[in-house]
Order: structure tokens, then C-alpha cells, then sequence
């Protein structure tokens, strides 16, 4: 009964906030572009206090976490992580598919924030565009985060990197910092019911540039399953 009315609670003032962050966003767009990101980061601490206070659910993280213009690639549970990035990292920018990037007013948000679009195809405009974007980021000190299962995984589960891990690799040429994600054990894929527990991010050892393609996805395919066992 307790998870059930926390669950709902975290919905209401979750999205209800969300919808109020949304509309200083779009707002602000308009007159102070160069907020975005501080709008972004503060709707990042208002879910982490949702999280806390309402879910009952801690945060804790496992080892350094570097700074400055690495490439982190994240294991993907649940909404958690892609949201809790912004607190977790300093204005981090997020690998994500180019159709979200055509959802109206959301889009020119994202844009304005700095996420990089990432097109299906991998065509080589696709791809130069790509590594124009990720260097634009690096330059300015900031880190490029990919969630290289491609969509959300049930708890325990470790299915293979998608193709776009490896190409961002071999454009960027950065070292790369895996991270492992239990997030679903609590917060379920798809589920209403959220359990009050702790959530926790285990920083796996950097994996340098320049390994071939088998070695790098082996390395990282690990890292970020290391908490799988814990389920």
C-alpha cells in the first residue's frame, strides 16, 4: 500500500513539476537562450528530490568519477538515469535518437541544451555531423554520454552494444568511463509501482582510445553489467 501511494505521489509532483519546467523552458528560450541548461540541470535536482523524498530511493555512486571530455557510456534500466545524468555529470551531453529532436518545442530545447542527434542511418553525413557535434561538446570541456543498449533493459539482462558505441569511439578518439546502473531493480521498465531502495552507479575502469573494436565493446559490455548479479 506505502509504494503504491508513493508511486502516485512521485507521478503527480514529478510530471506536474515537469510540465512547469517545460513551459520556463520554451519561455525562456525566447528571450535567454543561455539558461537552457541551467532550467535543464534544475528539472535534473527536482527529479532527484522526487526520487529521494517521495520513492524512497538513495543514490550511490561507486568510484571516481573523472571530469572534463570523456565518453561515458551508461547501462540503461529505467527513466532514472537519462534524467539523474544531469546531476550526475556537469552539463553533460546525451547521445539520442534524431527523431526526438522533431517533437515540437521539446526539439528546439534539447538542440539549445546541446544534446547530439543521432541518425539511424549512419550514412556519412550522418556520421560527419556527428563527430562535428560530439568535438563542438569536448571542446567546451563537457562530456558525451551514450546509452549504447539503444533502448531501456530489464534488470539482469546484458544484450550486445549496438553499432553506435563503436563509431562514436572511433570518431572521438576519447577515453572511455563505463558505467553500471541497478536502476531497474527498484524502478521497473514500463512499471506504475516504484520500490523505496537504493539505486547505485559503479564507475568501471577507464578504457583507453585506440582499441580495436572487439576489445573496447568487450571492456565496456562488462563494466556496465557489473551490478547485474545483483538482482
Amino acid at each position: 500500500m506505502l509504494t503504491a501511494l508513493r508511486s502516485l505521489a512521485f507521478m503527480l509532483v514529478f510530471y506536474i513539476g515537469t510540465a512547469l519546467f517545460v513551459l520556463a523552458a520554451m519561455a525562456v528560450n525566447l528571450v535567454a537562450p543561455r539558461s537552457i541548461p541551467g532550467i535543464a540541470t534544475a528539472w535534473s535536482h527536482f527529479h532527484r528530490f522526487c526520487v529521494r523524498w517521495l520513492l524512497g530511493q538513495k543514490v550511490r555512486v561507486e568510484g571516481p568519477l573523472p571530469k572534463g571530455p570523456y565518453l561515458y557510456i551508461l547501462k540503461h534500466e529505467s527513466m532514472f538515469e537519462t534524467i539523474d545524468l544531469l546531476c550526475l555529470l556537469d552539463r553533460p551531453a546525451i547521445a539520442a535518437k534524431r527523431e526526438l529532436f522533431d517533437i515540437p518545442f521539446w526539439g528546439g530545447i534539447a538542440r539549445r541544451y546541446g544534446l547530439i542527434p543521432i541518425e539511424r542511418s549512419a550514412g556519412a553525413s550522418a556520421l560527419r555531423a556527428l563527430r562535428t557535434a560530439a568535438r563542438a561538446t569536448t571542446a567546451q570541456g563537457r562530456a558525451v554520454c551514450l546509452f549504447p543498449e539503444g533502448t531501456r533493459v530489464p534488470h539482469g539482462e546484458s544484450p550486445p552494444l549496438r553499432a553506435g558505441f563503436a563509431g562514436l569511439y572511433a570518431l572521438l578518439g576519447l577515453p572511455v568511463v563505463p558505467i553500471a546502473v541497478d536502476s531497474g531493480r527498484v524502478s521497473p521498465r514500463g512499471k506504475f509501482m516504484k520500490r523505496a531502495g537504493t539505486i547505485t552507479y559503479k564507475v568501471g575502469e577507464i578504457v583507453p582510445p585506440g582499441l580495436d573494436r572487439g576489445e573496447a565493446e568487450a571492456r565496456v559490455h562488462a563494466a556496465i553489467n557489473a551490478l547485474n548479479a545483483s538482482v
